[in-house]
């Protein structure tokens, strides 16, 4: 019985492995920033990270990724946050979208916005990963770090899409011989590896209401804009047949944060770029995410101790080239609307909205929305 459960979830081959790393641009890069910037267990994020994804592919049996909380993220990376803080804020935002789901106020939110809306902000988001790719990634390592980029990028132009030879992997395994060649202690990473467990936290109310300030109130907009209703849409896209829910996302979304945080986890939400990313690269069943989190949890149980060497295993460059073709996955998604003019107008509106104003994605989310009810309603003409 257990068998046939799992049979109908998950499935391990070349493809569900290649597919495993198609969000690792997005994810690692985050995961090691929020580690280092704010002093947190490697072994309990790592680990915690990757029980997530394995989770989330056993449930859903689709690629339904697990990514750090963006807009949080980056408030604590540049502001230097105390780990107490952001584990508290991940509580916080559990709570808080547990609330939003039992009400239905989720579901309400689903039928409100239109696809439009969440068309642009998937193109939004895909073109800040293209652009983050580019300046940041591509150019971290210089001389070496560009041709280990040329060289993923014509891997990628030649086999994206091929079954046999999935892309992915070939690109991940030529980004470890550069490593191996260029930057990793090998002895030291040998001689290091020890076993290490998540280390128990208690989460303070004062934390929590400085977390549910400073962290979970901005990150709100562009979990349910992105986290939810973006994600269902290319559930709905990609996966037909599975009916997705609003209410499933956002209980998974919840009990995430209710675990998580007492255990040393960053807070987690779903994501449509995550989705993209994995089936891009061949992912169509939860075993390209328990693969994706199986390999962080190797690392957070045994590499923890020499976390400095593990991370460059994944070379910089390297992930840039797969954030940029996931970034471009995304974008893509908004060629459905071509046949309608207003449609495709407030999608590019939305996007261009949600990366270049100061809380892009909630004005973009309702400027949006508002401009589509009113071009439904025949009040004002998009032609």
């Amino acid at each position: 019985m257990l068998k046939s459960f799992l049979k109908s979830k998950i499935r391990f081959d070349r493809n569900e492995l290649a597919g495993a790393f198609g969000d690792i641009g997005t994810d690692f890069p985050l995961v090691v920033s929020l580690i280092l910037v704010g002093g947190l267990d490697p072994a309990s994020v790592l680990i915690m990270f990757g029980a997530m994804q394995i989770m989330t592919g056993l449930i859903y049996g689709i690629p339904m990724p697990v990514q750090p909380l963006k807009a949080m993220a980056v408030i604590v990376i540049t502001q230097k946050l105390t780990g107490n803080v952001l584990y508290a804020a991940g509580l916080a935002i559990g709570l808080t979208m547990l609330f939003l789901t039992v009400t239905n106020l989720l579901a309400w939110l689903g039928k409100v916005i239109p696809k439009c809306v969440i068309r642009g902000i998937q193109f939004g988001l895909g073109l800040q990963l293209a652009i983050l790719a580019l300046k940041d990634y591509v150019s971290s390592d210089g001389v070496s770090g560009y041709i280990l980029a040329a060289a993923s990028f014509v891997i990628v132009i030649v086999l994206l899409g091929n079954r046999k030879y999935p892309a992915s992997l070939f690109v991940i395994v030529l980004g470890l011989i550069y490593a191996l060649a260029l930057k990793i202690n090998t002895s030291a990473l040998a001689h290091g590896i020890s076993f290490s467990l998540p280390q128990f936290h208690a989460i303070t109310p004062k934390d929590m209401w400085l977390g549910f300030i400073i962290l979970t109130l901005p990150q709100i907009p562009l979990s349910i804009g992105n986290s939810v209703l973006a994600t269902r849409q290319v559930a709905e896209d990609y996966f037909p047949e599975k009916k997705l829910g609003i209410r499933k996302i956002g209980l998974t979304y919840s009990l995430m944060n209710l675990i998580v945080p007492f255990f040393g986890g960053i807070p987690v939400c779903h994501g449509s770029g995550g989705m993209v990313g994995h089936y891009t690269f061949g992912g169509r069943t939860g075993g390209s995410v328990a693969i994706y989190g199986t390999m962080y949890l190797i690392l957070g149980l045994f590499f923890s101790g020499i976390f400095g060497q593990a991370i460059l295993l994944f070379p910089k460059p390297m992930l840039g080239v797969i954030l940029a073709f996931e970034g471009w996955a995304l974008m893509k998604l908004v060629k459905d609307l071509k046949d309608s003019r207003a449609d495709f107008g407030i999608a590019l509106l939305v996007g261009l909205m949600a990366i270049g104003l100061p809380y892009g994605y909630v004005i973009g989310l309702a400027v949006g929305t508002l401009l589509a009810m009113l071009v439904e309603r025949k009040i004002i003409k998009l032609s």
